[in-house]
């Protein structure tokens, strides 16, 4: 089928775009391809698959509403994978007006090609950092996230609810993935993995927030594809058993609308996932322990549940197999 893939040259959207074309699928891929960091790095994902014959590229930003527009009308996508967004939790401290720009009224114009022209199914990212204040362990969807400790949460607490009200008003099946701290291949030089192993490597001190004793639920970018396109094939759809007197945030019985947990089970503390970086690298790390960032939380842990039961599939690359596989492409990409 065709797919409309967003932020086709970014880390996860990359991945996916290959994952897709491998399967047969046709795929337009959209991308401002913007400066955030280093547009080599995007520019060599994209080059793996940007001369594929079922591959069509757009360059342009979400925000810009007549390009978004006109790439509905012309490729008539059948499904939608919405990935791009201007990403880093801290930068929308510096540049609040550029993540609502992208990531509120991007998604505002995705949202509305897709009614425009009778889109099947529309996967979009969200975030574990939806849940923000919420302290009860593990994440689940069942739970309440009206308290996001960033902007950049809060526009993707919005994506949920806009999505929501689309799928209410006009029948859009939509399905939002909360993806909890991504990492692998190809990864976000703002990302942890890659500042540590740049500094590890160049023998340089590493900033280790939280004295390295916050768990995440950090999961490998293989795990992370899989669940998306498993997630594109199988399309929301109103739950008979939802309850509007004790309305299940996860679901709904109005619209074709889910959203789902996707991370590994088994969170790790930071100490550990440095120790296994120390371990492939070969190279003990310079430690500088500073207390929590703002808007950090201390622990995320996903119960991704709902999603097995529903695709049949869970994370399940471990941080050793992941931190390896990451440090390897690191080392050929770079020549370290």
């Amino acid at each position: 089928m065709k797919v409309l893939v967003t932020g086709t040259a970014g880390f996860i959207g990359s991945h996916v775009a290959i994952k897709l074309l491998e399967r047969g699928d046709t795929v337009i891929g959209f991308d401002s391809l913007n400066d955030y960091y280093d547009v080599n790095l995007k520019k060599a994902r994209l080059a793996r698959f940007m001369e594929h014959p079922n591959y069509t590229h757009v360059q342009a930003d979400l925000a810009d509403r007549a390009t978004v527009e006109d790439t509905f009308a012309i490729h008539k996508p059948r499904r939608v994978i919405n990935l791009a967004a201007q990403a880093g939790v801290r930068y929308a401290a510096e540049n609040p007006h550029v993540y609502v720009a992208s990531n509120v009224t991007g998604f505002l114009h995705i949202l509305e090609g897709c009614r425009r022209h009778g889109v099947e199914h529309l996967v979009y990212a969200s975030t574990s950092s939806v849940y923000g204040a919420n302290r009860a362990m593990p994440f689940s969807e069942h739970q309440s996230t009206e308290h996001p400790l960033t902007l950049y949460a809060a526009t993707k607490k919005a994506n949920e609810q806009m999505a929501h009200s689309y799928a209410h008003l006009y029948g859009i099946p939509t399905t939002g993935l909360r993806f909890f701290t991504v990492y692998g291949p190809w990864g976000r030089p703002d990302m942890a993995l890659f500042l540590f192993t740049k500094a590890i490597l160049a023998g340089e001190p590493i900033k280790v927030f939280n004295h390295g004793h916050h768990r995440r639920s950090f999961t490998y970018v293989d795990d992370i594809v899989e669940g998306v396109i498993r997630t594109l094939d199988t399309v929301s759809e109103k739950d008979p058993r939802w309850n509007a007197m004790a309305p299940d945030p996860g679901r709904s019985g109005v619209a074709p609308y889910r959203v789902f947990n996707i991370g590994n089970e088994q969170p790790v503390e930071l100490l550990r996932y440095i120790e296994v970086l120390e371990h492939c690298i070969g190279r003990k790390a310079q430690m500088e322990l500073m207390p929590l960032q703002a808007g950090d939380v201390p622990d995320t842990e996903a119960d991704v549940s709902e999603l097995i039961q529903t695709v049949g599939y869970r994370p399940a690359v471990s941080v050793e197999e992941g931190v390896a596989r990451f440090v390897e492409w690191y080392r050929e990409y770079y020549g370290a």
